[in-house]
């Protein structure tokens, strides 16, 4: 095998697997914003809630245009080593030489503001616990959140089962059956420290999948630069 189709065969590898990223990512943001009873619907319906929580209402669009552009990505990538155009093959580093400089940029933001971050989940908080004491147990999108929420996690409210005490919901039926309170059981932990467990102990995946997807990128605009100056030498 020559070198020239050594880089094509590399570039349909990485490519491939950026398209199939793009075409997963872009499934996920048209279900964000055709699923009605979705967890962005239940934040739109939170009173009094933070004035930042607004934008989460937009991570559909924003999966949306993701994964759009990675199928472009891998369109120009693949269509690029195929066709040996040099002009595709440039367009692609550039765009994921952008990429790669957003992402660094926002671990770096991310890791700036995280008080910023860990106050937005306080306020959050407290908005979640007066949404349990008003709305559980009467608005069903609402309550169905919950219980789905309780039930896959094994946990309870959002800080632990006392969210409960005194709404409207306990003062007529208890504590919800996956508090664990009225038979005795052991209680369960709240709903946002098991969220944060699982973030810890899954943080070196995490960061692993990170440092992979990088490693993916750069690899491809190596790849097509090693690509681009062999068509240039012919």
């Amino acid at each position: 095998m020559s070198c020239a189709s050594c880089l094509k065969f590399l570039m349909f590898f990485f490519n491939g697997i950026i398209f199939l990223a793009g075409a997963g990512i872009l499934a996920v943001g048209i279900w964000v914003k055709v699923d009605s009873g979705s967890i962005f619907t239940f934040l739109e319906k939170i009173p009094d809630a933070p004035s930042e929580l607004g934008q989460v209402l937009n991570v559909g669009y924003l999966l949306i245009v993701l994964g759009g552009l990675l199928l472009i990505i891998g369109f120009l990538g693949c269509c690029g080593a195929m066709r040996e155009s040099k002009c595709m093959l440039l367009l692609f580093f550039i765009i994921v030489m952008l990429i790669l400089l957003a992402e660094v940029s926002g671990a770096i933001v991310l890791l700036v503001f995280r008080p910023l971050v860990d106050s937005l989940f306080v306020k959050f908080g407290h908005v979640a616990v007066q949404n349990i004491k008003t709305d559980y147990g009467k608005n069903s999108d609402i309550t169905g959140l919950w219980d789905t929420i309780m039930s896959t996690l094994k946990c309870c409210g959002y800080n632990n089962y006392t969210d409960f005490t005194n709404s409207s919901y306990h003062l007529e039926k208890g504590y919800p059956p996956m508090c664990c309170q009225d038979s005795g059981a052991p209680c369960v932990p709240g709903c946002f420290s098991r969220i944060k467990a699982l973030i810890d102990d899954n943080s070196v995946v995490i960061i692993g999948v990170a440092l992979a997807i990088a490693a993916l990128e750069l690899g491809a605009m190596v790849t097509s630069m090693s690509l681009f100056c062999k068509i240039k030498s012919a």
